[in-house]
Formats: C-alpha cells, sequence, structure tokens
C-alpha cells in the first residue's frame, strides 16, 4: 500500500476489500502501526495487516 493512503486508514473511516467483495463495507474500528481493526458488516471484526491486504477508503454516502 502506497504511504500517503494510510494516513486515510483512520478509525471511523469506511473501506472495501477489492479482494473479498462478500466481506461488505467495513468501518475502522482502530489504527495500530500496519495492523487495521474493521468492522465489516458481513463478517464481523477483523485485524488486517495492510502491508498484505490492500483496503480501499470509501465515501459511504456515495453508496447510500
Amino acid at each position: 500500500m502506497v504511504e500517503e493512503n494510510r494516513m486515510d486508514l483512520t478509525p471511523g473511516n469506511y473501506v472495501i476489500n477489492k479482494n473479498n467483495n462478500e466481506w461488505g463495507i467495513g468501518q475502522i474500528q482502530s489504527s495500530i502501526d500496519n495492523k487495521i481493526t474493521v468492522n465489516f458488516e458481513n463478517v464481523g471484526k477483523k485485524v488486517i495487516n495492510i502491508n498484505e491486504i490492500n483496503l480501499e477508503v470509501i465515501n459511504y454516502n456515495d453508496i447510500s
């Protein structure tokens, strides 16, 4: 993941994992170093290493 995109991975922001669309939309709960905790609508809480999984920040209002 590109370094400047990490700044968008802050608690409260919404994300998707394009490699696992079935997870649905997730809201970031916490961000510590390269570990992001996300609560996804279809699979619950996941702790994600952003060096291994690319999350895309989305604007929740654009998809509602």
